[in-house]
């Protein structure tokens, strides 16, 4: 699907630094449009929503770009090529946030390659093909409670069910896209042909410390992980914690604590990362034997096979706690994502820009979800991770480095000269 040309060292006239002190200034100025006074938080179809869409679209427009706006409410910029009959590399990430969220998760991958392509378009360079660059609306899934609701759109997989999926304030999704001046009718009309695309490059911070610890500045994602969550219940027997013998006892919280350090060690045996992020206990008090606790399991690995041998695995030992306790252990599946691959030679391209830039390659897993996930259903996909300080993300301490915006503008850069479909 790609070729690559053999090209020196990167010998760019463009300024790297002055466009990542415009990309940094441009994510501050985002950051702005907050629906919380106190703290950043963007989701979809809301006020902010629009406003994130008119000010990246002047952006766009300002670096010599086509804009529009399609039916899903995500936002576009084409960079037209001088081959009206080109094929398309699309470029993009998720403009909304979570609740007190960070600047740069999402939003990077949106404003990153639109001040490259102004620095291109006042260079007077064109591309072999167009070049779009697109910021979905929802990513986080934070309002509706359904990820990826922008890229989505543009497979075609929007079930007519999510008309009535609701939001906090029982507003559903149909609803609120009428009062954004969508209609959910025609979220077909957002559908991409497959035939026309080359492919997706998404730029994101890595939100993890891998890059920070290798001392690098970029990396490139071989996959990312597929997930799979669930809901554990067990239920034991609350009692007195002074009259029940320890031998009697059907404590649903120790069987969980037990469970809990089962998971992690035979996620450490399998190569999998598994999480027990939230327990919910009752009746939860100081003299009282736990009867009944709640947990969530987040598995995840590159490879779905390896990470359901693990589940297997878990689910087993699971069980056969429950039954040494006495304890009812039940569960419920809340998700489910397969992983998904970088396209080969997407990622090849990448590595040797990295490399013509003068840096060291990395390549390295996403377990985060990204908008990558569902564009691998109609076109090949690649990823640009760009170190972010400590690996934190989702938190207003999310942090980067003008540097290393500078490196991955010089990447970039060099991949859309290099990049010619073959």
């Amino acid at each position: 699907m790609t070729s690559i040309t053999p090209m020196p060292t990167n010998t760019s006239q463009l300024d790297f630094q002055a466009l990542a002190h415009q990309v940094m200034q441009r994510c501050e100025e985002l950051s702005r449009l907050s629906q919380s006074p106190d703290y950043l938080d963007r989701r979809y179809l809301s006020e902010e929503h629009t406003a994130a869409n008119q000010l990246v679209s002047n952006w766009m427009q300002q670096a010599g770009m086509q804009t529009w706006q399609d039916a899903a409410g995500n936002i576009w910029g084409r960079y037209q090529s001088t081959n009206p009959q080109a094929k398309t590399l699309l470029m993009g990430s998720h403009l909304d946030t979570v609740p007190n969220g960070g600047k740069y998760d999402g939003m990077l991958g949106v404003i990153a390659p639109i001040s490259l392509i102004g620095a291109l378009h006042e260079a007077g360079i064109t591309l072999p093909f167009h070049l779009d660059v697109v910021g979905f609306g929802d990513e986080e899934g934070t309002r509706f409670g359904s990820t990826l609701l922008g890229s989505r759109a543009l497979t075609g997989q929007w079930p007519a069910e999510w008309a009535t999926l609701p939001d906090k304030d029982d507003i559903t999704l149909a609803q609120a896209m009428a009062n954004f001046g969508l209609d959910f009718q025609k979220i077909p009309n957002a559908t991409l042909q497959p035939e026309t695309l080359l492919g997706y490059l998404e730029v994101h911070i890595e939100q993890g410390p891998v890059l920070e610890q290798a001392d690098l500045p970029v990396g490139v994602v071989s996959a990312i992980a597929g997930a799979k969550r669930f809901q554990i219940h067990l239920s034991g027997m609350a009692g007195h914690a002074g009259t029940v013998p320890m031998s009697l006892r059907q404590d649903s919280l120790c069987a969980a604590s037990e469970m809990i350090l089962a998971i992690e060690r035979l996620a450490k045996q399998h190569d999998v990362v598994a999480t027990v992020g939230r327990v919910e206990n009752s009746p939860n008090g100081v003299n009282v034997i736990a009867g009944t606790t709640q947990f969530s399991l987040d598995i995840r690995s590159a490879d779905d096979q390896t990470r359901d041998t693990a589940l297997a695995d878990i689910l087993q030992d699971l069980h056969h706690i429950a039954e040494a306790r006495n304890i009812t252990l039940t569960m419920e599946q809340t998700h489910s994502a397969s992983a998904v691959q970088c396209e080969p030679a997407l990622q090849k391209l990448l590595t040797e820009s990295i490399e013509k830039s003068g840096y060291q390659p990395l390549t390295l897993l996403s377990g985060a979800g990204h908008d990558a996930m569902a564009i691998a259903d109609i076109c090949p996909i690649a990823m640009l991770f760009v170190r972010c300080d400590k690996g934190i993300s989702h938190h207003p301490a999310e942090a980067i480095q003008q540097d290393d915006v500078a490196t991955a503008l010089a990447v970039l850069e060099q991949t859309l000269l290099t990049y010619q479909e073959s």
